[in-house]
């Protein structure tokens, strides 16, 4: 059985204020979730600041990012043992707005996922097709791609020590959101693509939905049974909203 793993993507969002509030009430209502494992992934100059607020919870700890290098004249840069040093558990790799708003390509973020575990961080790796894509027809060939970038790299005994993240970018803060149904499709392929190369990493690995899952949507979503969690945006932003997404785990 996969624990299910919720996980907000505050993104470039916060203050110290309404970080605190928004710890305050996730502090207070994540004993509720059940066994699901809630983590949040603030800007990287608030993660010190979130490792203490949350000290004492089973709340974990991401970084949205990381280099592929691991020290040295890289000025703006976070290498992962900074990251672990500082109480992250998990570090986002490959979201969407990396790859195609800041040009990362598929071989960056494979050395990026190998220096997350170099550095005992577990990637959380982000994959999934543009519109154009999906209208194309290629979603599942844009996946495969995308995985086998880092099986092809490191090979696939890696992935037993990582999370996918399927995230359609049509469906990320557009407020579209894929039906169970199609979102299900692309989760049994992403399994079966990996299965084929190892099928103990398939059956243990987690993947979650990406695509604008919310309160109202996420029993639907996380019902399916390929899809092990959820990777949250707007509503990781409101403790409420996310407590909600993880009861609907826990209620499965």
């Amino acid at each position: 059985m996969r624990q299910p793993i919720i996980a907000g993507n505050w993104k470039m969002n916060g203050s110290r204020k309404s970080i605190a509030d928004l710890m305050s009430g996730l502090k207070n209502g994540v004993a509720e979730v059940g066994d699901v494992e809630m983590v949040v992934s603030p800007p990287s100059i608030y993660i010190a600041e979130v490792a203490a607020l949350s000290s004492g919870t089973s709340i974990a700890l991401s970084a949205q990012d990381l280099s592929d290098a691991t020290s040295g004249p890289y000025t703006g840069e976070i290498a992962g043992s900074m990251l672990k040093d500082f109480g992250c558990k998990y570090v986002i790799v490959g979201h969407s707005e990396r790859r195609n708003v800041r040009g990362e390509g598929d071989d960056l973020i494979a050395d990026k996922f190998k220096a997350a575990q170099d550095a005992g961080l577990t990637p959380i790796l982000c994959i999934g097709e543009l519109l154009e894509e999906r209208e194309s027809g290629v979603t599942e060939e844009v996946c495969a791609r995308q995985i086998d970038a880092v099986i092809n790299k490191y090979g696939t005994s890696v992935l037993s020590n990582s999370v996918v993240a399927y995230e359609p970018v049509w469906a990320i803060g557009t407020g579209k959101t894929a039906t169970p149904e199609q979102a299900q499709k692309v989760h049994a392929f992403i399994r079966d693509h990996i299965a084929k190369k190892d099928q103990t990493v398939a059956d243990g690995l987690r993947i979650q939905y990406g695509g604008s899952m919310n309160a109202g949507n996420a029993a639907d979503l996380l019902s399916q049974p390929d899809i092990d969690g959820g990777l949250i945006g707007g509503a990781s932003l409101k403790a409420e909203d996310f407590l909600a997404i993880g009861k609907a785990a826990g209620n499965l």
